[in-house]
Protein backbone atom coordinates (compact mmCIF):
# COMPACT_ATOMS: atom_id res chain seq x y z
CA UNK A 1 0.00 0.00 0.00
CA UNK A 2 1.29 3.49 -0.66
CA UNK A 3 1.31 5.28 2.57
CA UNK A 4 2.98 8.70 0.79
CA UNK A 5 0.96 11.64 1.88
CA UNK A 6 1.43 13.98 -1.25
CA UNK A 7 -0.87 10.99 -2.82
CA UNK A 8 -3.47 11.41 -0.14
CA UNK A 9 -3.70 15.17 -0.19
CA UNK A 10 -4.97 15.44 -3.59
CA UNK A 11 -8.61 14.06 -3.29
CA UNK A 12 -8.93 16.19 -0.33
CA UNK A 13 -8.17 19.68 -1.89
CA UNK A 14 -10.29 18.29 -5.03
CA UNK A 15 -13.14 18.04 -3.01
CA UNK A 16 -12.67 21.38 -1.32
CA UNK A 17 -12.11 22.72 -4.98
CA UNK A 18 -15.48 21.27 -5.75
CA UNK A 19 -17.69 22.07 -2.75
CA UNK A 20 -16.55 25.86 -3.46
CA UNK A 21 -17.53 26.10 -6.94
CA UNK A 22 -21.21 24.42 -5.67
CA UNK A 23 -21.78 27.11 -3.30
CA UNK A 24 -20.80 29.88 -5.79
CA UNK A 25 -23.29 28.67 -8.69
CA UNK A 26 -26.32 28.16 -5.64
CA UNK A 27 -27.55 32.10 -5.31
CA UNK A 28 -28.87 32.45 -1.72
CA UNK A 29 -32.93 33.40 -1.26
CA UNK A 30 -34.07 35.51 0.89
CA UNK A 31 -36.80 34.44 3.11
CA UNK A 32 -39.40 36.48 0.95
CA UNK A 33 -38.72 34.75 -1.76
CA UNK A 34 -39.69 31.27 0.05
CA UNK A 35 -43.00 32.05 1.29
CA UNK A 36 -43.88 34.73 -1.28
CA UNK A 37 -43.99 38.32 -1.40
CA UNK A 38 -48.20 39.24 -0.59
CA UNK A 39 -49.97 41.14 -3.81
CA UNK A 40 -50.08 44.34 -3.45
CA UNK A 41 -53.82 45.89 -3.18
CA UNK A 42 -56.29 46.57 -5.74
CA UNK A 43 -56.91 50.44 -4.96
CA UNK A 44 -52.90 50.61 -4.14
CA UNK A 45 -52.31 49.75 -8.14
CA UNK A 46 -54.23 52.48 -9.38
CA UNK A 47 -53.46 55.07 -6.85
CA UNK A 48 -51.30 58.17 -8.45
CA UNK A 49 -48.30 59.39 -6.33
CA UNK A 50 -50.20 62.64 -5.68
CA UNK A 51 -53.07 60.70 -4.00
CA UNK A 52 -51.11 58.67 -1.84
CA UNK A 53 -49.39 62.28 -0.78
CA UNK A 54 -53.02 63.88 -0.14
CA UNK A 55 -53.81 61.01 2.22
CA UNK A 56 -51.10 60.71 3.64
CA UNK A 57 -51.77 64.81 4.82
CA UNK A 58 -53.05 65.36 7.80
CA UNK A 59 -56.82 66.68 7.77
CA UNK A 60 -56.89 70.52 8.44
CA UNK A 61 -59.29 71.63 11.91
CA UNK A 62 -61.09 74.77 12.58
CA UNK A 63 -59.28 75.58 16.01
CA UNK A 64 -62.04 75.33 18.81
CA UNK A 65 -63.37 78.57 19.83
CA UNK A 66 -64.50 79.26 23.47
CA UNK A 67 -67.12 81.68 24.05
CA UNK A 68 -66.11 85.32 26.09
CA UNK A 69 -68.31 85.31 28.69
CA UNK A 70 -71.06 88.12 29.20
CA UNK A 71 -69.71 91.18 31.21
CA UNK A 72 -70.64 90.84 34.90
CA UNK A 73 -72.12 94.86 34.26
CA UNK A 74 -74.35 95.59 31.64
CA UNK A 75 -72.64 98.84 31.24
CA UNK A 76 -75.59 99.94 28.58
CA UNK A 77 -78.24 99.61 30.51
CA UNK A 78 -76.68 101.65 33.42
CA UNK A 79 -75.56 104.46 31.19
CA UNK A 80 -78.03 107.23 30.52
CA UNK A 81 -77.82 109.82 28.09
CA UNK A 82 -77.14 113.29 29.11
CA UNK A 83 -80.85 114.08 28.12
CA UNK A 84 -82.54 111.22 30.07
CA UNK A 85 -80.51 112.13 33.41
CA UNK A 86 -82.99 113.84 35.95
CA UNK A 87 -82.33 116.70 37.04
CA UNK A 88 -82.46 117.12 40.93
CA UNK A 89 -85.67 118.20 42.46
CA UNK A 90 -85.01 121.68 44.17
CA UNK A 91 -86.46 122.36 47.27
CA UNK A 92 -87.36 126.30 46.96
CA UNK A 93 -86.26 127.55 50.27
CA UNK A 94 -89.49 128.82 52.64
CA UNK A 95 -89.70 132.00 54.17
CA UNK A 96 -90.40 131.68 58.30
CA UNK A 97 -92.92 134.38 59.48
CA UNK A 98 -92.86 135.63 63.01
CA UNK A 99 -94.06 139.34 62.99
CA UNK A 100 -98.07 138.42 63.12
CA UNK A 101 -98.29 142.68 62.26
CA UNK A 102 -96.71 142.40 59.08
CA UNK A 103 -99.58 139.82 57.96
CA UNK A 104 -103.00 140.69 56.79
CA UNK A 105 -105.45 142.46 59.15
CA UNK A 106 -108.37 139.82 58.98
CA UNK A 107 -105.52 136.80 58.97
CA UNK A 108 -104.15 138.83 62.19
CA UNK A 109 -107.47 139.52 63.84
CA UNK A 110 -108.71 135.19 63.09
CA UNK A 111 -105.28 134.28 64.73
CA UNK A 112 -106.18 136.51 67.92
CA UNK A 113 -109.57 135.00 68.59
CA UNK A 114 -108.61 131.78 68.00
CA UNK A 115 -106.07 132.09 70.81
CA UNK A 116 -108.41 133.61 72.86
CA UNK A 117 -110.75 131.01 72.42
CA UNK A 118 -107.79 128.19 72.91
CA UNK A 119 -106.54 130.00 76.25
CA UNK A 120 -109.97 129.95 77.92
CA UNK A 121 -110.36 126.26 78.23
CA UNK A 122 -114.19 126.55 76.94
CA UNK A 123 -113.84 124.81 73.73
CA UNK A 124 -117.38 125.85 72.78
CA UNK A 125 -115.95 129.79 72.47
CA UNK A 126 -114.69 128.16 69.09
CA UNK A 127 -117.87 127.50 67.47
CA UNK A 128 -118.73 130.66 65.85
CA UNK A 129 -115.44 130.76 64.53
CA UNK A 130 -115.53 127.64 62.40
CA UNK A 131 -118.46 128.76 60.51
CA UNK A 132 -121.00 126.79 58.76
CA UNK A 133 -122.07 125.35 55.48
CA UNK A 134 -119.47 125.50 52.47
CA UNK A 135 -117.27 127.65 54.67
CA UNK A 136 -117.04 125.88 57.95
CA UNK A 137 -113.92 124.89 58.98
CA UNK A 138 -112.21 121.76 57.78
CA UNK A 139 -111.53 119.70 60.82
CA UNK A 140 -109.88 115.89 61.60
CA UNK A 141 -113.06 114.27 62.93
CA UNK A 142 -114.19 110.92 63.02
CA UNK A 143 -116.64 108.72 61.03
CA UNK A 144 -120.06 110.11 61.46
CA UNK A 145 -119.10 112.96 63.21
CA UNK A 146 -120.80 116.28 60.99
CA UNK A 147 -120.75 118.48 64.13
CA UNK A 148 -117.19 120.22 64.17
CA UNK A 149 -117.05 120.79 68.24
CA UNK A 150 -118.19 117.23 69.00
CA UNK A 151 -115.40 116.02 66.37
CA UNK A 152 -112.95 117.79 68.16
CA UNK A 153 -113.65 116.69 71.57
CA UNK A 154 -113.98 113.27 70.10
CA UNK A 155 -109.93 113.98 69.34
CA UNK A 156 -109.53 115.10 73.15
CA UNK A 157 -107.82 112.97 75.58
CA UNK A 158 -110.31 114.37 77.72
CA UNK A 159 -114.39 114.87 77.74
CA UNK A 160 -114.14 118.04 77.99
CA UNK A 161 -112.08 119.51 74.45
CA UNK A 162 -108.97 120.45 77.01
CA UNK A 163 -105.98 118.56 75.21
CA UNK A 164 -107.39 119.58 71.80
CA UNK A 165 -107.28 123.04 73.14
CA UNK A 166 -103.93 122.90 74.40
CA UNK A 167 -102.87 121.93 71.28
CA UNK A 168 -104.15 124.32 69.28
CA UNK A 169 -103.03 126.93 71.27
CA UNK A 170 -99.09 125.45 70.89
CA UNK A 171 -99.36 125.26 67.45
CA UNK A 172 -100.50 129.30 67.54
CA UNK A 173 -97.84 130.45 68.75
CA UNK A 174 -95.26 129.21 66.41
CA UNK A 175 -93.81 131.10 63.46
CA UNK A 176 -95.86 130.18 60.16
CA UNK A 177 -95.52 130.19 56.63
CA UNK A 178 -97.68 131.55 53.22
CA UNK A 179 -98.43 128.29 51.41
CA UNK A 180 -99.54 127.81 47.70
CA UNK A 181 -99.18 131.91 47.00
CA UNK A 182 -101.11 133.17 44.34
CA UNK A 183 -103.53 130.15 44.01
CA UNK A 184 -106.66 129.68 44.96
CA UNK A 185 -105.19 127.17 48.19
CA UNK A 186 -103.47 130.60 49.17
CA UNK A 187 -103.19 130.43 53.27
CA UNK A 188 -100.99 131.34 56.28
CA UNK A 189 -100.38 127.88 58.16
CA UNK A 190 -99.13 127.13 61.40
CA UNK A 191 -96.82 125.65 62.12
CA UNK A 192 -94.22 126.06 59.40
CA UNK A 193 -93.03 122.81 59.71
CA UNK A 194 -95.93 121.93 58.36
CA UNK A 195 -93.96 123.36 55.17
CA UNK A 196 -90.94 123.21 55.59
CA UNK A 197 -88.90 119.60 54.66
CA UNK A 198 -87.75 118.40 58.53
CA UNK A 199 -84.17 117.53 56.84
CA UNK A 200 -83.69 121.24 56.87
CA UNK A 201 -84.68 122.14 60.09
CA UNK A 202 -81.75 124.02 62.06
CA UNK A 203 -81.44 123.35 65.88
CA UNK A 204 -83.08 125.68 67.32
CA UNK A 205 -86.55 124.66 64.61
CA UNK A 206 -86.05 121.65 66.16
CA UNK A 207 -86.48 123.05 69.56
CA UNK A 208 -89.71 124.82 68.25
CA UNK A 209 -90.58 121.15 67.18
CA UNK A 210 -89.83 119.08 69.88
CA UNK A 211 -92.36 121.78 72.39
CA UNK A 212 -95.32 120.17 69.85
CA UNK A 213 -94.31 116.61 69.76
CA UNK A 214 -92.34 113.82 71.34
CA UNK A 215 -88.77 112.52 69.74
CA UNK A 216 -90.54 109.44 68.82
CA UNK A 217 -93.31 111.29 66.68
CA UNK A 218 -90.52 113.30 65.23
CA UNK A 219 -88.79 109.55 64.02
CA UNK A 220 -92.15 108.83 62.85
CA UNK A 221 -92.50 111.78 61.12
CA UNK A 222 -88.83 111.30 59.04
CA UNK A 223 -90.11 107.69 58.10
CA UNK A 224 -93.19 109.15 56.81
CA UNK A 225 -91.45 111.79 55.08
CA UNK A 226 -93.26 115.05 56.47
CA UNK A 227 -94.81 116.59 59.30
CA UNK A 228 -98.10 115.41 60.34
CA UNK A 229 -99.18 116.79 63.17
CA UNK A 230 -101.90 119.67 63.72
CA UNK A 231 -101.47 122.57 61.42
CA UNK A 232 -103.97 125.34 60.82
CA UNK A 233 -104.73 127.43 58.19
CA UNK A 234 -106.07 130.53 57.72
CA UNK A 235 -107.25 132.17 54.44
CA UNK A 236 -105.63 135.86 53.72
CA UNK A 237 -109.16 137.51 53.97
CA UNK A 238 -109.21 135.80 57.41
CA UNK A 239 -111.36 132.50 57.31
CA UNK A 240 -110.36 129.74 59.60
CA UNK A 241 -109.37 127.32 56.60
CA UNK A 242 -108.58 123.91 58.31
CA UNK A 243 -106.93 122.06 61.86
CA UNK A 244 -106.49 119.02 60.72
CA UNK A 245 -103.53 116.37 61.64
CA UNK A 246 -102.28 113.54 59.31
CA UNK A 247 -101.07 113.95 55.50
Amino acid sequence: MNRNPANRAFPVGLVVLLAGATMTATPVLALSEFQGAPAPIAGEQNAAPGDEAEEAAPEERTPLEIPMPDPLVDRTAVELKDDEIAAPDVVEPVEVLTDVSKIPVPVARMRELIVEAAASGDIERLRPLLGKGPTQTQVTATAGEDDPIAALKSLSGDQDGIEILAILLDVMSTGFVLADKGTPEEAYVWPYFAEKPLSSLTAPEKVDLFRLVTAGDFAGMEEFGTYNFYRVGITPDGKWKFFVAGD
